[in-house]
């Protein structure tokens, strides 16, 4: 069974960065100085450096597990039901059920 490697992200957009947009550099250092760096980091940080809205790349997003987790235990923190937390992240409810199901069985 082949294990993927992920890239680093923490490089590539520190590369991009100090390269192409140094004046965003510090706009952007706290996400890039986070012990792990999740997908929804990395959708903000696209964001902050390009200006593209999450609106537009939702379609073509997928999460990690860890990310999921991330975002169930947000919901259980912040005693949120699957309509909340389906609009702060911008995901449909219906995932978020369905993520439930995989996650809390």
């Amino acid at each position: 069974m082949k294990k993927y490697v992920t890239p680093d992200f923490r490089q590539i957009y520190k590369d991009i960065l100090t390269r192409k947009y140094p004046e965003k550099y510090e706009t952007c250092e706290g996400v890039l100085l986070k012990k792990n760096i999740f997908t929804l980091d990395i959708l903000k940080i696209n964001a902050l450096i390009f200006g593209i809205s999450e609106k537009n790349s939702q379609k073509y997003r997928s999460y990690k597990e860890s990310d999921i987790l991330y975002m169930l235990e947000y919901q259980k923190k912040n005693k949120l039901n699957n309509g909340q937390l389906a609009d702060h992240f911008k995901l449909s409810r219906n995932t978020v059920t369905k993520w439930k199901k995989i996650y809390n069985s």
